[in-house]
């Protein structure tokens, strides 16, 4: 285009993220200038609230473009889109479901909202990246913001605990992600996802043992993300620590940005290898998905429930990529939008029953709710039997298309497996609902109010769990045109 300078060009590419990062700074700065008092910080809500809606906006207009810019570190595609709308949309409810919960816990800090927004640019960047190096930037970024989210109740030891552990294994499983980008990096050359590629392409198969060390290497540093067996340790404790809105930021954010970055990888660089990975993957699907159910099953605390609830997903997810196809593919981004409609409303419903300092999170204390509050009951039921693949949800069309994706390709027996999970998932899912409509109450249930910021949160997944379930036809067609792209 006349007029426009590659630099142009490579700044309009990353403008979701200076507008991010702009308003993370502006909400860091008013903070510091605003009053101490907590209950007179709530601009800051509507300010971060603000910062996502435009990026949003920004985001969309770059639709049908594909843009590689910073010397090819930097990609802008459809791909990279979707999950920019996925994780924008995340913090986006993430922060409608804070605003009074913060509040009542007294952690009202304008660094709250920051790091939510700085975390978010971490994850767009690790979906956009193009090089193993950019890539790894966007998960530092992302992850060093949630490190200290996790810890956001100083007073709490509980809290601490969970920051201080997933700091710890987090800081190891970086060590393991950098000496597979070494790893690779020594064999071929080059970082940069698309040379990879060449390089593979030319010689064939995989023959070198640093190659494959290094492709090693990078499952488990991202596995670490993705919350896969046997890396999945931190998840229960740091769940449980974590204040519940950032648990429910947790669930879905780092996981949709550790598959976006994988699926990059892997099939963009590493597509043409595919049968020296497969193996791998194939038996983290089985050991994620049937670790986190049976374990679920057990589970009293209903945020311990959910953690191994979600390491159970990450598992089901796992079999797409074991399918490798394009509607495996596009069956994963179908199925991390659904995931974060019916995790986000979950959990906001577990933060309306909880009330201050989180008092109540055992299951017995959902006992009678239906009686007390039916329509808070009903919300629940739903993204439970969305998460459980109950039709006509959400959930159900998701995992229906990751089991016909793997049988398409094949992996019949591993579809097989799925099936049985999820059939072990309805079980500690409908616990809960049998606890909400016919157990009697074990507590005195204070009236609960639902603020108007969490109420639209509430609105909004049960909104997207229902669309997604009966009407799935469009998004679907957004999704396959995503995907094209790493093919």
């Amino acid at each position: 285009m006349p007029g426009i300078s590659i630099m142009t060009f490579n700044i309009l590419s990353i403008l979701p993220v200076l507008v991010l990062a702009g308003f993370g700074m502006i909400v860091l700065m008013m903070d510091v200038f605003s009053s101490r008092k907590m209950g007179e910080k709530n601009f800051l809500a509507y300010l971060s609230l603000i910062g996502v809606v435009i990026a949003a906006i920004v985001s969309r207009s770059f639709t049908g473009t594909t843009l590689f810019s910073f010397y090819s570190v930097y990609t802008i595609d459809n791909y990279a889109l979707f999950f920019q709308f996925v994780f924008l949309l995340c913090a986006g409810l993430t922060i409608l479901i804070s605003k009074n919960y913060v509040q009542r816990e007294n952690i009202n800090h304008g660094e709250y909202y920051t790091l939510i927004l700085f975390s978010t640019i971490g994850m767009i960047l690790m979906a956009s990246g193009a090089d193993l190096l950019n890539i790894f930037i966007g998960l530092e970024i992302m992850s060093i913001s949630i490190y200290i989210l996790v810890g956001m109740k100083r007073t709490r030891l509980t809290s601490n605990e969970a920051s201080l552990k997933y700091f710890l294994l987090g800081a190891f499983s970086t060590g393991f992600l950098l000496y597979g980008i070494a790893m690779v990096y020594g064999a071929t050359g080059t970082i940069n996802l698309r040379q990879i590629a060449v390089f593979l392409a030319g010689k064939g198969s995989v023959v070198d043992p640093l190659l494959l060390a290094g492709m090693g290497l990078l499952i488990v540093g991202i596995g670490f993300k993705i919350a896969s067996v046997p890396f999945h340790a931190w998840v229960p404790d740091v769940y449980e620590g974590a204040p519940t809105a950032i648990t429910a930021f947790m669930a879905i954010g780092p996981k949709a940005a550790g598959f976006a970055a994988f699926m990059r990888i892997f099939f963009t660089a590493f597509g043409q290898a595919h049968h020296d990975w497969e193996k791998a993957i194939w038996v983290l699907a089985v050991l994620t998905m049937t670790t986190g159910n049976i374990i679920a099953l057990a589970q009293t605390n209903i945020k311990r429930m959910l953690a191994y609830s979600s390491i159970a997903h990450a598992g089901y997810l796992l079999i797409a990529l074991v399918a490798a196809n394009n509607m495996s593919v596009s069956a994963v981004l179908f199925y991390l939008l659904a995931y974060l409609f019916m995790n986000i409303g979950a959990f906001a419903v577990v933060i309306v029953v909880s009330q201050k300092e989180d008092s109540f999170l055992k299951i017995s204390d959902f006992n009678g709710l239906a009686f007390k509050h039916p329509r808070l009951a009903i919300a629940m039921t739903l993204f439970l039997l969305s998460m459980a693949g109950v039709p006509p949800t959400a959930g159900f069309v998701g995992k229906f298309y990751i089991f016909s994706s793997a049988i398409k390709s094949g992996y019949v027996w591993l579809a097989v497996i799925g099936v049985i999970n999820s059939a072990i998932a309805v079980f500690y899912y409908l616990r809960v609902t049998v606890a909400m409509y016919m157990r009697d109450p074990e507590r005195e249930f204070q009236p609960l109010t639902l603020s108007p910021f969490i109420f639209v949160a509430i609105v909004i997944s049960i909104i997207g769990t229902i669309q997604l379930g009966i009407f799935p036809a469009k998004v679907l067609e957004i999704v396959r045109q995503s995907v094209l792209i790493l093919r």
